[in-house]
């Protein structure tokens, strides 16, 4: 690996490049998945290549290639440079960047289990009981269960003279049953929707999921939904879980603190956002109860977003974003750290692969803890809904206006949860919805989720993030149908 960065890198600057750093990635990755009793997929692809990005008459250029021979990376690293200057034809201003120390190090991510180690027969095995499980319960039309492995060897090598290399493994695992009956869809989800729970470790974390045990639960649910009351509209009292809450503080915090949306050069996906650098530390993001950090130190735990050194070589930081509801901090890369005066990058510059340039990506974005109990919460509601397991998610361009739909709610009345309820949603404007959070649970609820998939940039980027957060609620928003079931 080190041989290939090398080989970019001399050329690279024989070329003219002002600055340059070269990422060598080998990514591996492992899913399987089963449907109704059947295996649905297997699938293993490895790849490796290169990506050199250079800096040349104060404008960015990047290319890259998996043929590793030297003529090839010497050409790629060429034409880095070449896209670089051909850019700087139409720079409004010459790219900047904040300072950094020259870094030499190696860092892996804690893994007990390798999951490449599992024979793939052991995995199905599992996943087929799951699914024996929930095809078990009456009703249930559709089983679905899955594993998703992956990793990541990377070497990044730049003019600092810094030398990086770190591996990541990543697992995730989860299940699904749904439910078709009289013209209705119901589903529900473990241990979370859209694959499940994700985070950077080995198979340990499958084990601990318990997915069999948990099948038969969330397959009589799915069936309870369709006898269920649909979720009444109105203003009430909400109490989102864990799992519903990661999303939230994603969609309406996550996104829009990032500073190249702010700034206007990226929009692609999730939009531009409503939050200016007039409101850094004046606005009253949320109560003062809530406070925010988005953290990718190895000390934070296992998120999807945890790493040693970003991808321009900037370490791990745990960076304030809301501190008691006051908005103070956005995720930074070493060109908008010094297009907005910062000394010095938030290192959250990550690319999905070799093949593509590294954009401001979120690291752990997570709601710490508060004091709550769960039970005392709900005890202390006299009106108001439960709501669980992301269904549905949409938000406008600026990352300010919401409506979230979950899998499923149940009523509270004087304390306690009544009634089931299907196909509840809510929905509200940001910093308004945030200024009603009253309570959030204690560390004993706070998980550190894991979102796969979150899409950015032009070629889209599938990245991994990491939202840590308990159960919150929220006074007086508006809820509603998400669907009418048909």
């Amino acid at each position: 690996m080190k041989q290939f960065a090398a080989w970019a890198l001399d050329t690279a600057q024989a070329q003219g490049a002002s600055y340059a750093d070269v990422r060598v990635v080998d990514l591996r990755q492992r899913y399987l998945s089963t449907k109704n009793g059947l295996p649905a997929q297997v699938r293993e692809s490895q790849s490796l290549g290169v990506g050199v990005r250079v800096l040349a008459g104060g404008a960015w250029g990047f290319a890259a290639t998996d043929d590793l021979a030297r003529p090839s990376i010497d050409r790629i690293a060429a034409r880095a440079v070449e896209i670089a200057r051909a850019s700087a034809t139409a720079k409004k201003r010459n790219v900047r960047l904040a300072k950094e120390a020259k870094v030499v190090a190696r860092w892996e991510a804690p893994c007990r289990i390798d999951p490449f180690s599992i024979p793939v027969s052991t995995c199905l095995d599992l996943l087929l009981d799951v699914d024996r499980e929930l095809r078990r319960v009456p009703g249930v039309t559709l089983a679905e269960a899955g594993m998703d492995f992956r990793r990541l060897e990377q070497l990044v090598l730049s003019t600092l003279g810094s030398e990086i290399a770190q591996v990541k493994t990543q697992t995730g695992a989860g299940f699904a049953a749904t439910s078709f009956a009289e013209g209705e869809i119901q589903r529900r989800s473990y241990p979370n929707s859209f694959g499940g729970q994700y985070q950077t470790r080995g198979y340990e974390l499958v084990g601990e999921l318990n997915l069999v045990a948990n099948a038969p639960r969330i397959a009589a649910e799915a069936v309870a939904l369709h006898q269920a009351a649909q979720c009444p509209s109105g203003v009430k009292d909400i109490i989102l879980d864990g799992s519903q809450m990661a999303l939230q503080v994603h969609e309406s915090i996550g996104h829009p603190i990032e500073l190249d949306r702010v700034l206007g050069t990226e929009a692609n996906f999730a939009g531009m956002s409503f939050l200016t650098l007039e409101k850094l530390g004046k606005l009253q993001y949320a109560s003062p109860i809530v406070n925010v950090v988005a953290d990718a130190t190895p000390a934070h735990g296992p998120g999807l977003g945890t790493f040693a050194y970003d991808d321009e070589g900037v370490p791990a930081q745990a960076t304030p974003i809301i501190q008691d509801g006051l908005f103070v901090g956005y995720l930074t890369s070493r060109e908008t750290a010094a297009a907005t005066g910062q000394p010095r990058s938030g290192g959250a510059m990550r690319a999905e692969s070799w093949n593509r340039i590294p954009l401001i990506r979120m690291t752990n974005v997570s709601l710490l803890p508060g004091n709550a109990r769960l039970a005392d919460l709900i005890a202390d509601t006299d009106d108001g809904i439960y709501m669980e397991t992301n269904r549905s998610w949409s938000i406008d361009d600026r990352r300010y206006n919401f409506q979230f739909g979950t899998e499923i709610g149940w009523e509270i009345r004087g304390g306690k949860k009544t009634r089931l309820l299907k196909n509840p949603s809510y929905g509200g404007i940001t910093t308004e919805f945030w200024n009603s959070c009253d309570a959030i649970c204690g560390p004993e609820h706070w998980t550190l989720w894991g979102v796969p998939n979150c899409g950015k940039g032009q070629p889209m980027q599938a990245m991994g993030t990491g939202h840590g957060a308990a159960p919150a609620r929220f006074r007086q928003v508006q809820v509603g149908v998400a669907y009418s079931g048909n």
